[in-house]
């Protein structure tokens, strides 16, 4: 059985993540808030990964980092501590999270890592500057990082469009823009979190041992096709 450590699995699509493997995985999560989960295979670790030291694991054979942002302003009205925040979370957090476990995943039995991006860094989109600059980051960290730890570590994201969870609700707010939303999307849908959770669970199987190096669109269409 597999030792997978989930860094933000409280909420959202790490939560849905958590309850895909829990079965057939152990699953230690890292976030601030504990989940309501109560399962053999499930461990629990309270820390703020960006202000906080990371907790010591002894062994894990995955790793999945979901923490992000979705600070939407106009150009103009963004901060340099905005773009700063931003990649605090999407970036320097999944830096400080791999080079702290690298060690132990290198022991692991065919390791992967996942990040998440989002499709702003393919999508030209107004008021995503500051989150499209930090998700690109994270693209040409799983870009470099899947050469540098090639053949032992493979290592993919996963860049989603509007996804149904707490961190989108302010785009999913009334029937209007979740109208509006959908019908955006050629396939006239966005996603559940438990997609997105599948995906992931794909990418740190043996299914997927050949792909390293890789950003997968989860885009319901938008930016793959123009209709």
């Amino acid at each position: 059985m597999k030792t997978i450590i989930i860094v933000g699995g409280s909420k959202g699509i790490g939560n849905a993540l958590v309850k895909v493997l829990l079965n057939s995985h152990k699953v230690i999560n890292i976030s601030r808030t504990e989940p309501e989960i109560n399962h053999e295979n499930f461990t629990h670790m309270s820390c703020d990964v960006i202000s906080e030291d990371l907790p010591e694991i002894e062994k894990a054979d995955g790793l999945v980092y979901c923490p992000g942002s979705i600070n939407l302003k106009p150009f103009p009205r963004l901060s340099i501590d905005d773009f700063k925040t931003d990649f605090e979370i999407n970036v320097l957090g999944a830096v400080k999270t791999i080079q702290k476990y690298l060690p132990i995943l290198k022991n692991g039995n065919k390791p992967s890592i996942v990040l998440f991006s989002t499709v702003a860094s393919k999508l030209g989109m107004p008021y995503h500057a500051s989150i499209a600059t930090s998700k690109s980051g994270v693209e040409g960290l799983v870009k470099s990082l899947g050469a540098e730890l090639a053949p032992i570590i493979r290592i993919n994201a996963i860049a989603p469009t509007v996804t149904d969870t707490d961190l989108a609700s302010k785009l999913l707010r009334n029937e209007k823009m979740i109208e509006n939303i959908t019908e955006r999307h050629p396939l006239k849908k966005f996603l559940k979190p438990e997609e997105v959770a599948d995906m992931a669970e794909f990418l740190l199987s043996e299914k997927s041992a050949s792909i390293s190096g890789q950003v997968f669109e989860m885009d319901c269409g938008i930016v793959t096709f123009k209709l």
